[in-house]
């Protein structure tokens, strides 16, 4: 089996192992490594008769559970963001951990305001998991993070299934070639925030004031 490999986790896994591994990427430091958007589109395809597994994964299930888990997950660090605050991110680098994920994740924070970053983050790998927590330990309320998590998680893993099943039932022997499929669904999930990223700079531009030119004679 290798972790990193979307059809390797399903066959091994199966629904569970999808669902065990959204939750883990968006509530826990340690799942930031964990291919949540390639295992949201394979798992679409996979519901598909003939997309690759012997028993198809069940599409009404694994669009309510994936949600759910999505949530819940997003939950458990908000939660303990707000409960051990910074000294949840004050260790040293190493290969699971590095400061600069959590210093992306809070440039998104400040950059989109509290409710678009928790929307948004869901579409950007590591920062998805690190922008929860983050969101608890800058004090973002329990109800509001809430309302925002549910729309983002919706949103994110509906998003992404749907494109997998869609991509499933158009392309024939879609099994054999997966991985580049997927990531070329990535790349479209992910045109939101890239929208979003250049808007934002749009607006900084405009109401940065021009900068003067000086007048009078210069001395030499």
């Amino acid at each position: 089996m290798n972790v990193l490999d979307p059809k390797s986790l399903i066959t091994t896994f199966g629904l569970i192992g999808v669902l065990v591994i959204v939750f883990a990427e968006t509530g826990l430091l340690v799942g930031f490594f964990l291919p949540g958007d390639t295992l949201l589109v394979s798992a679409g395809i996979y519901t598909v008769a003939g997309g690759g597994l012997a028993n198809p994964l069940p599409l009404p299930v694994l669009m309510i559970a994936a949600p759910l888990c999505a949530i819940a997950g997003a939950q458990v660090g908000h939660f303990l963001g707000a409960r051990y605050g910074r000294k949840m991110f004050d260790r040293p680098n190493s290969r699971i951990f590095r400061q600069d994920h959590v210093d992306k994740a809070e440039h998104y924070f400040n950059k989109f305001g509290p409710a678009k970053a928790v929307v948004l983050a869901r579409f950007v790998p590591v920062v998805r998991t690190f922008l929860n927590p983050l969101a608890g330990m800058l004090e973002m309320s329990a109800i509001r993070f809430f309302v925002w998590n549910v729309v983002g998680g919706v949103i994110w893993t509906e998003t992404i299934i749907l494109i997998g099943r869609f991509l499933g039932d158009r392309v024939k022997g879609i099994d054999k070639f997966v991985l580049p499929v997927v990531a070329v669904a990535v790349l479209v999930s992910v045109i939101p925030v890239v929208r979003e990223v250049i808007r934002g700079r749009r607006s900084e531009t405009y109401k940065s004031p021009k900068t003067q030119q000086p007048t009078g004679r210069h001395r030499r």
